[in-house]
């Protein structure tokens, strides 16, 4: 299944969701798989973003509607990239 990063960085309002509580995070894995995704690895990191996702999707289409539902809420700002492994890129040079 095609790979997608997902960097976000949390808004003001979101960063106080998360302080009051932390678990919301994870809860996000779940709208993510309601919408046709799956979260492969996630990671919390310091810099420009706040978090870095790994997720799965059929196709760009359905990444596309979970960066917009999600960012849509408010609470995180999303950009979006599609990913393939060094392996297949390595491979397509050939």
């Amino acid at each position: 299944m095609p790979k997608y990063i997902m960097l976000s960085s949390l808004t003001d309002a979101g960063a106080q969701t998360v302080r009051k509580n932390p678990e919301r995070i994870k809860e996000v894995n779940k709208d993510v798989e309601a919408l046709g995704g799956k979260v492969v690895d996630q990671y919390a990191v310091i810099g420009e973003y706040d978090f870095v996702n790994v997720l799965e999707a059929p196709d760009v289409e359905t990444v596309a509607r979970i960066s917009v539902e999600l960012g849509s809420r408010g609470s995180v700002h999303i950009h979006t990239m599609a990913a393939i492994t060094l392996d297949e890129f390595i491979a397509r040079l050939k």
